[in-house]
């Protein structure tokens, strides 16, 4: 088994090591927001904390043949579903030691080899490509199920409902999970959307549809097993809507003036990190055991920084490189 998917496996078995991964995921997008700050992450990136529960809860219900089709807010999917911080980081940063090679950056991750299909900085794509892998699932009698993660602005645009109703109609082996994190880009959702359950929105394709606290990953993890078991068992999609809270803003060029004042310190009550540690004492694991995995994990993150840094820049002939191939011969 890889690197990678030895990783995934941590988290499905272990509760303590899925604490350390949603700290890692914290840690590691806390490092990134000051390497943006320093010059050294070129373009924008987005970043997710408050919402590692999810990610993790994700990873966690999976199988490895499974695919998901992310967002450009996708870091914690990629560190839940096994990609390394090495990996992950050394892509941000343009390295060539990158999970594409340095050409893709923070918003195009992809490595099939834990299914994280090629990441999408457009809106909502990932929905018809996830429904798409769905029927490719289905056409090949495999038992393997697509994910789409998208965010509750996504939920207003046409391959929305495209996606849900193609995958109603066929019966597609997907789940359509929306990680409503408050606000759709700069606009908060009572101002886009007329619906502010998103989940009764699944009633108009007649499939299941539930809303949850998609910052506690029990919570989370007990409702996504649920529907993935349903679409891999022949029962269809399914229509999620995880309610969590962007702490950051939309990208590290938005300060998020537009909050209510007060909003950002009533949501960080329900912090994801402090909700599990919550969880772990009560179940008996200890201060002490917690504050190690905390100061391993910042050590691991700061090594992977280190090195990273130090990483060669993949050469201008690299950008050319997945852009086309050259044709079979003709049979003779």
């Amino acid at each position: 088994m890889s690197v990678q998917l030895d990783r995934r496996s941590e988290i499905r078995a272990d509760a303590r090591a899925a604490y350390a991964r949603m700290v890692e995921i914290r840690l590691f997008e806390e490092q990134v927001n000051e390497l943006f700050a320093a010059g050294l992450v070129h373009g924008t990136t987005h970043l997710c904390q408050g919402q590692e529960a999810l990610d993790v809860a994700l990873a966690a219900v999976l199988r490895d043949d499974d695919v998901v089709a992310a967002t450009y807010r996708g870091h914690g999917i990629a560190l839940a579903l096994g990609m390394t911080p090495a990996s992950v980081l050394a892509e941000i940063m343009g390295r060539s030691t990158g999970c594409t090679g340095g050409v893709g950056g923070s918003m195009h991750l992809a490595d099939m080899s834990i299914g994280l299909l090629p990441t999408s900085a457009i809106i909502g794509a990932g929905l018809p490509i996830a429904t798409g892998a769905a029927l490719a699932f289905q056409t090949r009698g495999e038992d393997r199920v697509a994910v789409a993660v998208f965010g509750d602005g996504a939920s207003n645009i046409g391959a929305f409902h495209e996606s849900l109703n193609m995958a109603a109609v066929w019966r597609l082996p997907v789940l359509f999970l929306c990680d409503n994190n408050v606000y759709g880009e700069y606009s908060r959702i009572d101002r886009t959307t007329a619906v502010l359950d998103l989940s009764r929105r699944a009633a108009g394709y007649d499939i299941p549809g539930e809303s949850f606290d998609g910052m506690d990953v029990d919570t989370a993890r007990t409702a996504i097993a649920a529907a993935v078991d349903r679409a891999r068992n022949g029962g269809g999609p399914s229509l999620l809507e995880a309610r969590t809270y962007r702490f950051a803003g939309h990208s590290r060029a938005d300060k998020a003036l537009y909050r209510p004042e007060g909003e950002l310190e009533e949501y960080r009550k329900r912090d994801p990190i402090a909700v599990r540690r919550s969880a772990l004492l009560a179940q008996g694991v200890s201060e002490g055991e917690l504050a190690a995995i905390d100061a391993r994990v910042a050590d691991d993150i700061a090594a992977v920084v280190a090195t990273v840094s130090a990483d060669p820049l993949p050469d201008l002939a690299a950008m050319f490189a997945n852009i086309w191939t050259e044709p079979a011969a003709a049979a003779r």
